[in-house]
């Protein structure tokens, strides 16, 4: 049966994909002329969608309740695989722009698509490069109801463990005084680890925590200790610390 899977993968799924993914980036730069915070979330968004449905990938969204569409954020989740990206782009429902590496822009034209979408590209090689993110992140959350989404970790997992958080989405939650909200993702990792470009079909669960208000009472350190706890809690036990 996998055999099968794979044949239709590769012979008719990813070459739909292809063109769609050129489609919808050509899309996307065109509409973000005249409107960035629209044209670079929905066509994105729907090609998120595209990419589990085709790939025979359901993702379960839990908790969305507890989110305000009006309400900043700060989301943060652990990083499991490449489907991490579809399942939150496509199943978040709320427009938000990605705190995304900077090197990103080396791939033709998605590259270009995120930079004119507005994503906030990260450079932390240099002092000012870090200056020029976070000043970036900044103007972004200025706009009412826009949040950020960032995987604290930085890459994606080699294992199926979450590793060490990076400050930077807490630090700027800290200044601004931005709710946090963890952001369980289990199943990503069967679905398409790191190690491979082969997709296994399974179900990808999005659970969204509480927010946590973020003040100057309790410090970075400690809210990114909590954010991590938070999300590890709904992680099955092999993928635990």
């Amino acid at each position: 049966m996998i055999f099968l899977y794979r044949i239709y993968q590769w012979c008719i799924a990813s070459p739909i994909m292809l063109v769609y993914s050129i489609i919808t980036a050509l899309i996307t730069m065109l509409g973000s002329l005249f409107d960035q915070d629209y044209w670079g979330y929905y066509p994105a968004k729907w090609w998120a969608r595209m990419w589990c449905w085709i790939h025979l990938v359901r993702v379960r969204v839990v908790g969305r309740e507890l989110i305000d569409h009006e309400t900043s954020y700060v989301f943060v989740a652990n990083h499991q695989g490449a489907y991490d990206i579809f399942s939150i782009y496509g199943f978040l429902g709320h427009n938000f722009k990605w705190m995304m590496r900077k090197g990103i822009t080396n791939i033709p034209l998605i590259g270009t698509a995120c930079r004119m979408a507005g994503h906030i590209l990260v450079d932390t090689h240099t002092a000012q490069g870090l200056r020029d993110t976070m000043a970036a992140a900044k103007k972004k959350l200025h706009s009412g109801g826009m949040s950020i989404v960032v995987f604290p970790e930085g890459r994606r997992t080699d294992t199926g463990l979450m590793g060490p958080f990076k400050n930077g989405a807490f630090k700027l939650a800290l200044e601004f005084g931005l709710p946090v909200v963890p952001i369980t993702i289990d199943g990503s990792y069967r679905v398409m680890p790191r190690s491979t470009f082969n997709v296994t079909p399974g179900t990808i669960t999005l659970t969204f925590h509480k927010p946590i208000q973020h003040t100057g009472g309790n410090d970075i350190a400690e809210v990114s200790h909590q954010c991590r706890e938070i999300i590890q809690r709904d992680l099955p036990a092999e993928q635990r610390d």
